[in-house]
This record gives C-alpha cells, sequence and structure tokens, in this order.
C-alpha cells in the first residue's frame, strides 16, 4: 500500500475525509446515512486500517458523524439553533405566556425531555449571587428535532418562590419569568457570560456528544429593576447545534 503524501499536499486521510465531507455538504450523504466503514475506505484508497479510521476520526469530531457501536459511522446534520440573546429574553415573548425556547426553535419540535425540581442548598457561588442559603433548583435537559442540545440548571432564591408554580413540574404559560412577574419579581435585566470547554463525562453522555465536541456554557443571571438577582441559570450547549447572536447599538 502507498500512502506517501505528494509534496505540499495534505496527508491522504484528511483528502479521504475532505471528499466524504463534501458529498454530506452537497446532500448525496443525507442525515442518518452511513458513511464507507474502514474496510471499504482502505479498498478503495489503498490504505491501512489507522489511515482510514483517521479520516472518519476527523468527520466525528467536526460533529458531521456519529459512532455507534457495532454497527459504523453515520451522518449527523442538524440545522444550527439561531440563540438570539436578547430577544428570546424579552418581555413580549414570555409576557405573553409564550415558552422563550419559541424564539429559538421557531417552529422546530423541542422538548423538556428530562426534568429535576428540588429543593437544596445552594452552591457557594450561587449563594453569593442571590444571597439566598436555600434555593429551588429546576435540572432540565432540551432536546430538538429528538436530538439532545442544552442542559440548563436554575436556581432561585426559595424564600421568593416558595409556594409558587416555579417549585412545580409545570410552570404554566410564559415559563419561570412569567410566574416571577406573578409574584411581583418581572426580570427586567440579564447578564450572561459565555464560554467554551470540553465537557465532564456526565455532560457527553446526556448530551450524545462525538468525541471532541466541546460545549458552551452560559452563565446568567436575571435581576429585577430594583436591581435583584431573582435567579442564575447555567446553560451547557452542543457547540455543534448553535449559532449564537447578539445585536448591539454603535
Amino acid at each position: 500500500m502507498s500512502e506517501s503524501p505528494v509534496p505540499h499536499e495534505p496527508p491522504i486521510y484528511r483528502r479521504i475525509a475532505d471528499g466524504l465531507r463534501a458529498r454530506i455538504l452537497a446532500g448525496e450523504l443525507r442525515d442518518g446515512d452511513r458513511l464507507p466503514g474502514e474496510n471499504a475506505l482502505m479498498a478503495e484508497h489503498a490504505i491501512a486500517r489507522a489511515t482510514a479510521r483517521q479520516a472518519l476520526a476527523v468527520l466525528i469530531n467536526e460533529g458531521l458523524a456519529v459512532p455507534r457501536r457495532g454497527s459504523g459511522v453515520y451522518v449527523r446534520l442538524f440545522k444550527p439553533i439561531r440563540r438570539h440573546g436578547s430577544r428570546r429574553l424579552s418581555r413580549e415573548q414570555w409576557g405573553q405566556g409564550r415558552a422563550i425556547w419559541e424564539a429559538d426553535t421557531r417552529g422546530r419540535p423541542f422538548v423538556v425531555d428530562h426534568l429535576e425540581v428540588t429543593l437544596e442548598r445552594a452552591s457557594e457561588e450561587v449563594a453569593g449571587i442571590l444571597d439566598s442559603g436555600e434555593v429551588w433548583v429546576r435540572r432540565r435537559r432540551y432536546s430538538v428535532d429528538t436530538r439532545p442540545v442544552q442542559l440548563a440548571t436554575s436556581s432561585f432564591p426559595a424564600h421568593l418562590v416558595e409556594g409558587s408554580a416555579i417549585t412545580l413540574a409545570d410552570t404554566g404559560p410564559g415559563g419561570v419569568y412569567a410566574r416571577l412577574s406573578d409574584l411581583g419579581l418581572p426580570p427586567a435585566h440579564f447578564t450572561e457570560e459565555v464560554r467554551a470547554r470540553m465537557p465532564a463525562p456526565v455532560e457527553s453522555g446526556l448530551l450524545d456528544l462525538p468525541a471532541g465536541t466541546p460545549v458552551i456554557v452560559i452563565a446568567r443571571t436575571a435581576y429585577t429593576a430594583g436591581g435583584l438577582p431573582v435567579e442564575v441559570n447555567e446553560m451547557v450547549l452542543d457547540s455543534a447545534a448553535y449559532v449564537l447572536q447578539y445585536d448591539f447599538d454603535a
């Protein structure tokens, strides 16, 4: 087998990955289609198994393919969710009984397929922000088009939301921000911090992330008009599933 690269050309595994990527982006290989396996690539390109494995790994690490144990490697196409930072949190959205996720998905089906609501001792960081030792915590996993895309953990000062629908599984139309408004604590200002990192093992499992896929972490605090912090929310996003949009005036 001859795998010596031509000078100034990318290695052969890169060229094979480029060809497969072009077929995916052209629609020749569609979401859920099985990619040529290692044996097929070895035969077609006269390469070693390790080289075929490298070619497939490039697409897996880019988020364009996902391996299934004992079955092969499959195309993993997904139309990115455009998350508009300010539009989704506007009072017009939740104040009219709409979920803020409707601003993101624009008609695409989304579900909360995992939900926990518990009364907990606040972490030192959350307690420092909310000035509350006990918090009601809502942990959710969101899926769009049946694909897990986000984990979210919201904390609320227990003394402010005790007895409200925020402590229940179903918060009703408009979600938690509408319920805070019912309590006389409507959010009027938000801060968000955004960073990227590699996922923890439990996050990789819950989001079904291919190896090498980073996550985007967004930490948001909601404040009333008087500056009272009423929610801390940490969101962990599959980076391959999102486009983050923020608008600013000059």
